[in-house]
């Protein structure tokens, strides 16, 4: 019996929404039966993490234990948070619930290991948020981390995801997408032999095919491990 493969998302929807695609795209499946049983508990009311982390907003750890006692309720077996800059709480969030929560850093990590051994240098495109929990430097210690200048941070990467006409008010082409190209760009300047796509939002808009160094999507290594790990649990 294929037991549950189960996340909670909401952080934000289409982020989410892609997320789960990526799982389905990981699996290999001929037929609708051949899936796994996916739970999805999208909160899109949690409070802004970016916020939260600078001071300036709720905290978003009670929503994010609620949406996880959910999916305990259901009796999953792993689960994943598609939001990089929310896993500054994972570890308390953790603590409330029996299943594992992957913790996308970790697997990051891992395959930057696994399939980048030569690389020294990374860049890292995410919320200003993510960058001040220092998560990156956290857990990539070994290698030279590439963030943003103030200015490319804020007037850049920060108004491509949240600007007007950024990609949380549905916009996925056109100015987000020029605005991360040339926040990317300031990384490749500065050395950065592979980039890193630190926000979900971004995957939505910046592509592979946009650079000329590879670029990581942590949300599509946790998809291929949630399948990976439905996998081995099944055998």
């Amino acid at each position: 019996m294929i037991k549950l493969s189960a996340y909670s998302g909401g952080m934000g929807p289409e982020a989410t929404a892609e997320c789960y695609m990526k799982i389905i795209r990981a699996t290999n499946a001929s037929k609708d039966q051949e899936h796994y049983r996916v739970i999805i508990d999208s909160n899109a009311k949690i409070p802004d993490r970016t916020e939260a982390i600078s001071g300036k907003g709720e905290n978003p750890v009670p929503e994010m234990v609620h949406a996880a006692k959910n999916l305990e309720k259901l009796d999953v077996d792993v689960a994943c948070i598609p939001c990089m800059t929310a896993h500054y709480f994972i570890e308390e969030v953790q603590k409330f619930v029996s299943f594992p929560l992957l913790n996308a850093f970790l697997e990051l990590k891992k395959f930057i290991q696994d399939h980048y051994p030569t690389v020294q240098k990374i860049g890292v495109l995410a919320t200003t948020g993510t960058l001040e929990t220092g998560l990156f430097k956290k857990y990539f210690d070994h290698l030279e981390v590439i963030n943003p200048t103030p200015y490319t941070q804020n007037d850049k990467v920060m108004r491509a995801i949240y600007g007007e006409n950024g990609i949380k008010s549905g916009n996925t082409d056109g100015e987000p997408l020029q605005l991360l190209k040339d926040a990317s760009q300031e990384l490749l300047d500065n050395g950065a032999e592979l980039i890193i796509s630190g926000c979900t939002e971004i995957g939505l808009v910046l592509k592979p095919y946009h650079l000329p160094v590879p670029l990581i999507d942590p949300m599509e290594v946790v998809a291929n491990v949630v399948v990976k790990e439905t996998v081995y649990q099944k055998s």
